[in-house]
């Protein structure tokens, strides 16, 4: 699986100097939420960079300063009462990364009995001030808006589970944003041709997700294929048994092939620090490279089932919706529509490979393939279902106005599927077969996606919305 990646984001508490001295113990419970908060956040593989209350024009300056060297990919504010938006604006404007509001009470609801019954109005209005937290939420937004500084806002009350789902969300699609950014990403070889969807503009995918992308060679892999030794040779092999469901079929020829290969594959991703792949190649019949090309399925799907996701057919906008997918924790695996089931209502979508282990439905096979359908020759191919639940289907795509996302939630399910050498599940959407297929086609991506399990819908805008890309959402 990706390996968990530490995101930064800065926290700052806003309220009021001029109530401190008014009401006794404010501040100090006031900071006591911010703590909470930021415990709880700590918990979440986040580093929180606690710039702590900003609440006069001097602590603004103080917390910007602090804030802006940090590297931070996000900023939360937690409304801990009433505060200017003349306290918040230069943070925010200064510390120049997408902000989301806390706006977030202590309690569901006012205890109005227990402030009724305090018979001195001070206290009362101290007690009320602790609550206040909406007050200040129109006044930050409308600020905000005029400024043109990106900001969410998550509302609820400190103990409420949907509040630190939300927090969790935005951290963890700060994550991936992360992540894209710190990628490199290898393309060997070139496009499946004719395939004019796939074809994309690699300057913009970089200047989009700030993922680095180095070309590759195939001479460079079959140099570090012809250099495998026997003991790594034995070593892939028994890799293989451990991760596939091996087919009594496949025979040691074709073992050998795929090993040695894959050894390669690895050794290719090492040395250019890979952390997604994207590849095709034909070549004259016959000749060196197509032995390597034939041979690639297993050992992308055991790199894509460590977190570098491989896409065929030199599939750039994919690959980069796998890493998207296994940067989120819901696996990725490369897809295309195969058939629609009428009488059950349902989509078939399926590829020769590679997919991720971590969604499958029982074990993933590694089967023999007498022959690549489109492709030249024959060799191992993978064949598993999606495990039955919850899915997200995603697709990079690239229109008239640049690049954005599109996204649709379903459900895989139970059913019969073809055994054919080939990924291969069974999706069900809310809209129904035919709607999702109208819709999905006519929003214009490619005709792969990236299929992960859960739904992701949600964190998927907001790493939309941390990049500043559109994202539509079919169904």
């Amino acid at each position: 699986m990706e390996k968990q990646l530490t995101v930064k984001a800065g926290l700052i508490g806003v309220g009021l100097n001029t109530y401190w001295d008014q009401f006794d113990g404010l501040l100090d419970r006031l900071n006591g939420y911010r703590a909470e908060i930021f415990r709880r956040m700590s918990d979440m593989d986040a580093e929180i960079i606690d710039a702590g209350m900003v609440d006069s024009p001097e602590k603004a300056a103080e917390a910007a300063g602090y804030l802006r060297g940090q590297g931070l990919e996000i900023l939360f504010v937690f409304i801990s009462t009433y505060a200017l938006s003349s306290t918040l604006l230069p943070v925010v404007q200064q510390v120049k990364v997408p902000v989301i509001l806390l706006n977030l009470q202590p309690s569901a609801a006012i205890d109005y009995n227990y402030i009724n019954s305090m018979g001195d109005r001070g206290r009362m209005t101290g007690e009320w001030l602790a609550h206040c937290q909406a007050c200040s939420a129109p006044e930050f937004a409308c600020v905000m808006n005029r400024a043109g500084i990106r900001y969410d806002m998550v509302t609820g009350y400190m103990q409420e589970p949907r509040v630190w789902d939300g927090i969790r969300s935005w951290i963890d699609a700060a994550r991936a944003v992360r992540g894209m950014r710190d990628n490199r990403m290898g393309i060997l070889g070139h496009y499946y041709c004719g395939m004019l969807d796939v074809y994309t503009d690699t300057t913009r995918q970089s200047a989009v997700f700030g993922t680095q992308i180095e070309h590759v060679e195939m001479c460079e892999l079959k140099r570090l294929r012809d250099t495998v030794t026997d003991e790594e040779l034995r070593l892939k092999r028994a890799e293989f048994s451990r991760a596939f469901d091996v087919s009594p079929e496949c025979g040691d020829y074709e073992l050998d092939r795929a090993a040695r290969t894959s050894m390669a594959l690895d050794r290719l991703v090492a040395a250019h620090g890979l952390g997604s792949l994207a590849y095709y190649y034909e070549g004259a019949p016959g000749n060196e490279y197509e032995d390597i090309v034939t041979s690639v399925i297993a050992g992308n799907t055991l790199l894509t089932g460590n977190g570098i996701p491989v896409a065929g057919e030199c599939e750039v906008k994919n690959v980069q919706a796998m890493k998207i997918m296994s940067l989120l924790g819901g696996g990725g695996s490369f897809s295309e529509p195969y058939a629609m089931d009428f009488n059950d209502d349902v989509v078939m979508w399926g590829h020769d490979g590679p997919a991720h282990f971590a969604m499958a439905e029982g074990r993933v096979g590694l089967v023999p393939l007498p022959l690549y359908h489109g492709k030249p020759g024959s060799g191992l191919s993978i064949q598993m279902t999606v495990r039955h639940g919850d899915v997200t289907l995603l697709s990079v795509c690239e229109g008239r106005d640049g690049v954005f996302l599109l996204v649709a939630e379903g459900e895989s399910v139970a059913g019969p599927t073809l055994r054919i050498g080939n990924t291969n599940s069974r999706y069900r959407f809310a809209c129904g077969a035919r709607e999702f297929m109208d819709r999905w086609s006519k929003a214009g991506p490619s005709h792969h996606c990236a299929i992960g399990i859960g739904h992701m819908a949600d964190k998927i805008a907001k790493f939309a919305f941390l990049l500043d890309i559109p994202v539509v959402k079919v169904c």
